[in-house]
């Protein structure tokens, strides 16, 4: 504490407001397989639509249950961690997306003085261009003037310092962006000088475009014809070079650049899913509709293109992208991997003759994209009619042309061809035979993160029920209970493989006495921390279109979650209150009360589910699967003693490192009094006594740095044999005696 040596006047804070929180005691933790979705990595989710878009639709292909148990039981609750597990077989779906370059010309609207040498053309004046553009199936985009292209007027600029601006203020704002578009690059070469580019929206050799230029004039004449018609190249082509021809008007120039892939690089781009799994793959289900996703590429202006998920046939999400320049490229647009997510379902993946190149980024002009996709030379061809003053047209009066070629920089204005929609394939759910599936289902946890059912053992995600529905094997199951014990943190359901047959041999198969080949148990399950319910109940399945058998643990969670809702998680998850079950229809076996008998007692620890005549099918017990008669035996006690030591852990951490005295003492016994009072009231427990002080805390406790505090609790017990004696007597007694 401070020691204040000067007067005045001070404050200090203290904050003695300690008190216990409150958790939810119905966070469920399913384990299972999926077709998408991450691995291996407890997900959060709130509602049955999130399920699916995260994970997929249930299908009777996907072993187990947990996708049917999961939307069983997110009608109880809005908090559960789905774990998806996968076998090493499990794979990304994709889809090949071709690659080539746009068709382009290269406009100059006022060349300066010496740009092109010695020739002195200088003319000062406006552009008017005539622009048609054409798709990969060559129709014409432009319906203007009769179809023969839209009309776009270019100012007269400054000189050659103001021919960038003029032509991009002017065409790049004019220009349709789904159609063509003005690059935004800078020059191409450094021998031409440049003023800018207009570049087709459309890709690959069945995309081309035809600019016709005239100069000062607001309409076109007949001395204005095709002056450039460029074709862009399809992937490998090699062929001749598609240069400009035609008349040009007062030194007003365009020119045409030639775009083509040359050589025998395979180049393409490789759509990925971001997580693998057969739901990924697009396809036709049987009713005729699609699933899965697919690719669609929307053609943009220039460089610019759209890439397009589609899911379930339908465009669900757009990412503009471009493979010029920085900060456009794909994978920095949508993700390459699992982090900073931007898309739910892709991620990017530029491969080169089948291996990764993503560490490549595309640059402006060139450079890593003649590694990429080929180089060819940047061939252009001028030409012009000199009509005003001081203009040479030549010997013989006609058109004069230059060939200018510049460097050798490789292809420009790649983008993914425009085509209809590419399904994605080749992913695979990662499920196999079921010795492969109950290693992926166990996990490891012993590698970071933990797989499998493994990675339920985090503190933080707060597990209160835990169960893998639809998988009846031995060892998956042991490894659960053993997890929920070593935890302490969970309860696992269980239940016997369906059609194991009629009560007699679910109690063996508990007692581990099973050599069904529906499902074999050699160990008894012996454990507070795990519950059996049998038999199996029939629900019709949306998603099929029909009834289906589910695994009884579903619906156990369901109403554990539906009792924390309308009571706590210490009153009994069972009986007509809190156990019926709305959704099934039928019962596996129908179980009278000698079922009941055999399946509750003499040991045994089956959890039975009956169809009663007139109340409907109800849960009918609460047993641990504990064999020993102590309070345990009972789920309401297990889930009650869960609740508390969540409760005292997250309350009192606070106090490591404080004094061992008796300050301490009474600060604890100060949070846990009102929190165990709490639950009395609610009926959880009859009686309590915290004791923190020196008869716990003894010197030698002291000595070893041990704080000790006792809790003895009285849990409020269930009735669950209800008996009444009836007395008959004669008229003559006094019943007010008895």
């Amino acid at each position: 504490m401070v020691n204040y040596v000067s007067p005045g006047v001070y404050t200090i804070e203290k904050d003695i407001s300690d008190y216990a929180p409150s958790i939810n005691t119905s966070i469920v933790g399913i384990v299972g397989f999926a077709s998408k979705g991450p691995t291996n990595k407890p997900t959060l989710i709130t509602d049955q639509n999130n399920l699916i878009r995260n994970f997929g639709e249930p299908n009777e292909s996907i072993p187990g249950q947990a996708l049917e148990g999961a939307l069983e039981i997110l009608e109880q609750t809005s908090n559960l961690y789905f774990v998806r597990a996968a076998a090493s077989t499990a794979a990304d779906a994709s889809a090949t997306m071709s690659m080539g370059g746009c068709p382009s010309v290269i406009v100059s609207g006022n060349l300066a003085a010496g740009t092109l040498g010695d020739e002195g053309w200088g003319v000062l004046s406006s552009l008017l261009l005539r622009i048609q553009v054409y798709d990969n199936d060559g129709t014409a985009q432009y319906l203007d003037n009769g179809g023969l292209g839209k009309d776009f007027y270019i100012p007269a600029g400054t000189g050659a310092s103001g021919q960038a601006a003029a032509i991009r203020s002017v065409v790049g704002g004019g220009l349709d962006a789904d159609k063509v578009g003005v690059f935004d690059g800078g020059s191409p070469t450094s021998v031409l000088g440049l003023s800018g580019a207009i570049v087709g929206a459309f890709a690959g050799s069945g995309a081309y475009m035809s600019v016709s230029a005239c100069s000062g004039t607001s309409t076109f004449d007949e001395a204005c014809g095709t002056s450039a018609l460029m074709a862009a190249s399809s992937i490998n082509n090699t062929g001749a070079t598609y240069g400009a021809s035609g008349p040009f008007v007062s030194a007003c120039k365009v020119y045409g650049a030639s775009i083509m892939n040359t050589g025998t690089n395979s180049t393409a781009y490789s759509i990925v899913s971001i997580h693998p799994g057969a739901g990924y793959n697009g396809g036709t289900k049987s009713d005729g509709t699609t699933s899965g996703n697919s690719i669609t590429v929307g053609g943009l202006g220039s460089q610019n293109f759209n890439v397009i998920v589609n899911q379930d046939g339908v465009s669900d999400e757009q990412f503009k992208c471009s493979l010029v320049g920085s900060g456009t490229f794909i994978e920095e647009v949508i993700n390459t991997g699992e982090t900073d997510l931007k898309s739910e379902i892709i991620k990017g993946n530029l491969v080169k003759d089948d291996v990764d190149a993503t560490v490549t980024e595309l640059t402006n002009f060139g450079g890593d994209t003649g590694t990429l996709v080929g180089t060819t030379g940047f061939n252009m061809t001028t030409r012009w009619l000199a009509q005003g003053p001081g203009l040479d047209p030549g010997a013989d009066g006609t058109p004069t042309s230059l060939n200018v070629t510049g460097a050798t920089n490789g292809c420009r204005w790649n983008k993914l061809i425009q085509d209809a929609a590419s399904n994605m394939a080749g992913g695979d759910n990662g499920t196999g035979s079921d010795s492969a599936n109950n290693t992926a289902l166990i996990g490891n946890a012993n590698v970071v993160p933990k797989t499998g059912m493994q990675s339920l053992d985090e503190d933080q995600l707060n597990i209160g029920i835990a169960l893998i529905p639809g998988v009846a094997n031995q060892s998956v199951q042991n490894n659960l209970i053993t997890l929920a014990e070593g935890t302490q943190n969970f309860i696992a359901l269980v239940a016997p493989p369906y059609a194991i047959g009629p009560p007699q041999d679910a109690i063996d198969w508990t007692n581990g006495k099973s050599a069904s080949t529906a499902g074999s148990r050699t160990a008894a399950i012996n454990s507070s921390y795990a519950a059996v319910y049998y038999p199996w109940v029939k629900v019709f399945s949306v998603f099929d279109g029909k009834d289906r058998w589910f695994d009884p643990t579903i619906y156990a969670a369901r109403q554990m979650a539906y009792t924390d809702t309308v009571a706590d998680s210490w009153f009994a998850p069972a009986g007509y209150r809190r156990g019926r079950l709305t959704k099934p229809v039928e019962t596996e076996v129908k179980l009278n009360q000698g079922d009941r008998d055999a399946l509750y007692s003499g040991g045994n620890v089956v959890n039975p589910i009956v169809n009663f005549p007139q109340q409907g099918i109800t849960i009918w017990g609460q047993r641990t699967t504990q064999r020993s008669p102590t309070a345990l035996d009972r789920i309401n006690i297990r889930r009650l003693m869960i609740y508390i030591r969540k409760i005292i852990l997250a309350s009192t951490r606070r106090f490591v490192f404080e004094p061992n005295d008796e300050f301490t003492w009474a600060q604890i016994e100060g949070v846990m009094n009102p929190f165990l009072d709490d639950i009395r009231r609610r009926r959880g427990i009859t009686e309590f006594r915290v004791v923190c002080d020196k008869t716990v805390n003894t010197p030698l406790r002291i000595d070893r740095n041990e704080l000790w505090t006792k809790v003895l609790i009285k849990p409020t017990k269930t009735a669950e044999i209800l008996i009444f004696e009836i007395n008959l007597t004669n008229q003559s007694a006094q019943l007010g005696s008895l």
